[in-house]
């Protein structure tokens, strides 16, 4: 699995302390302009402010005179993304001290950057809840023009002399609608608590427990599971086929080493894929959620375990698939696609080795974690990511993209499934090193003209170049929205589907794999299950090394398996 970005950089001087310095023209901005946003929300990158010194340092590796090193990057440089709307400039933060969001009130916590906060009004929102603020922010100039000296207070302190405090800032709360209450707070509120108030911090799970007498909230551990075998591998995680003790129920156990998430990009997606896992968890053709839970080393995330294997798998046996099965896993796909972007999400990672069947055939997307959150009607993102066959040609080109390369994705798995091969694929590729390279093969996305085998229907050939349509704009599914998906619907191809029943699962699949039990694994690759089982011991050095406090919040427990779980 390939994960990829590619940032906007905007051009930067920054003070090399080795030789002389060069200044900085004096009509340079101090930092690069914000992009103007009149429709709402717009995503940009900016680097550390950075003054370059017009001196010659004393010796080499010495400051200039007047240099203040903090201002630079160690290590690494990262740029920060930051989103304006209504003249806030939002930046995703960590917080680990309490804060509510000013707009849903509800508490901000969670795994990695939970939280935006305003680097001008220090408004604190949820990711999800920055765009639906309303209300302009106001600039520190107006905020002390529209002070008033009844604002100010007095205090006395211990020798009795009266004392001026500043001003009182504005609260967050007059940036939103009135109907706002008072109990959105900005972070620097918690700094000031009482020792009452500290108290009353209690952890999540704590919490839960005082608002539900029930048993709803239950925490798992790494000891109510017994690892049976392993069934898949990736970049950063290993997954398991466990039993819950408790039930003796199968379940896939996804597991993360924290010391390879430690960056803020990694953490990031940890925290989407759970996310979307949450969301998931209820839709028949998208693989859900059990429970969340961690120890010092790892994450463990335990999800449904779908038994019959993946269309990678199946694909290599049977080398093409019949017109009347890819449509119908196509169909399934794409109420799993349809569903997600009603949902805000944007997949990014259709591929034959995340399409799973379930114990009677039906299709279960998985691995969320290449997915994107948080899109409206009209938004845009443009990172460059995904895994290179099924990557669609505006993100290759750097353009902003949406939903449209999740049907971009399908238009090459449906194409797989019912020729055979990859539309991409290059007569006599294998015998010449330049064309198996993946700028090659991003320009063959680009530029090559997609050939139909002739042996595919009329309505096969119509619906694989509707999908694959290098334009999103004219591309199958891409239209406004709610008609898109209908568009999909209404093609010839998938005319004899009965898309209500399909949703239903009242459809039978074409296929059914062969399952002796529930621990059967012959659908899964032999190079995972004849892997040892064990989890490497930790190293306290490399634990040691380890914020433990990005990963606050990360427990979690499906409260609909739950209730089902007691019943038994």
């Amino acid at each position: 699995m390939m994960y990829a970005t590619a940032n906007r950089v905007i051009g930067t001087s920054t003070c090399r302390v080795h030789g002389p310095c060069n200044p900085l023209p004096d009509s340079a901005p101090p930092m690069p302009p914000l992009i103007d946003d009149t429709t709402g929300s717009s995503e940009f990158w900016f680097n550390d402010i950075t003054w370059v010194f017009p001196n010659v340092p004393p010796a080499p590796g010495m400051p200039c005179q007047g240099e203040d090193r903090s201002i630079y990057r160690r290590g690494a440089r990262r740029w920060r993304k930051l989103y304006r709307v209504n003249g806030h400039i939002f930046q995703a933060k960590r917080f680990n001290r309490r804060a509510f969001c000013a707009f849903c009130q509800d508490r901000i916590w969670g795994l990695g950057r939970q939280g935006f906060k305003c680097i001008q009004c220090k408004l604190l929102v949820h990711k999800k809840c920055h765009k639906v603020v309303r209300k302009p922010c106001l600039s520190v100039q107006q905020q002390q023009q529209q002070q008033m000296p009844s604002t100010e207070s007095q205090t006395i302190d211990r020798n009795g002399d009266q004392q001026q405090l500043d001003s009182v800032q504005c609260s967050p709360v007059a940036h939103l609608e009135d109907e706002i209450s008072e109990s959105a707070i900005i972070e620097e509120h918690s700094r000031n608590r009482t020792g009452s108030e500290e108290r009353e911090e209690l952890p999540l799970d704590t919490l839960n427990d005082a608002d539900n007498s029930n048993d709803m909230q239950r925490q798992y551990s790494l000891n109510d599971f017994e690892l049976i075998r392993v069934i898949g591998r990736g970049s950063y995680a290993k997954v398991l086929m466990v039993e819950l003790k408790r039930t003796k129920r199968i379940y896939a156990m996804k597991v993360i080493k924290k010391a390879l998430v430690t960056d803020d990009e990694d953490i990031d997606w940890v925290q989407t894929e759970k996310h979307v896992f949450e969301t998931a968890s209820n839709h028949p053709f998208l693989v859900g959620l059990h429970s969340c839970f961690q120890t010092p080393s790892r994450l463990f995330f335990v999800i449904e375990f779908v038994r019959g294997g993946d269309l990678m798998f199946h694909m290599q046996r049977q080398r093409r698939l019949p017109e009347e099965h890819a449509r119908f896993y196509a169909a399934e796909i794409s109420l799993a696609l349809n569903f997600l972007h009603e949902k805000g999400i944007i997949y990014r990672d259709l591929k034959l080795d995340n399409v799973l069947l379930d114990h009677e055939g039906h299709v279960k997307l998985t691995d969320y974690g290449m997915c994107k959150e948080g899109v409206r009607e009209g938004d845009t993102t443009a990172t460059f990511c995904g895994t290179p066959n099924y990557i669609a040609p505006e993100i290759l080109r750097g353009e902003d993209y949406s939903f449209s390369v999740d049907w971009w994705a399908l238009g090459v798995l449906l194409y797989e499934m019912l020729a055979g091969r990859s539309p991409f694929d290059i007569a006599g590729a294998s015998e010449n090193p330049d064309q198996n390279t993946e700028d090659y093969l991003f320009q063959v996305i680009l530029q090559k003209t997609i050939r139909i085998p002739r042996s595919l229907s009329v309505k096969a050939a119509s619906v694989l170049k509707s999908f694959l349509c290098k334009d999103p704009n004219e591309r199958l599914g891409c239209g406004k929205r709610p008609t898109a998906f209908l568009d999909i619907v209404a093609h010839p191809f998938f005319k004899a589907i009965d898309w209500e029943m399909l949703e239903q699962k009242q459809v039978t699949p074409p296929y059914k794999p062969r399952l002796d039990s529930d621990r059967d694994l012959a659908n899964f690759p032999p190079e995972f299950t004849d892997e040892p089982v064990h989890l490497t011991p930790d190293d306290p050095r490399v634990i040691d090394k380890i914020d433990q406090s990005e990963f606050e919040g990360f427990e979690y427990v499906n409260p609909l398996l739950m209730s089902l779980e007691d019943c038994v």
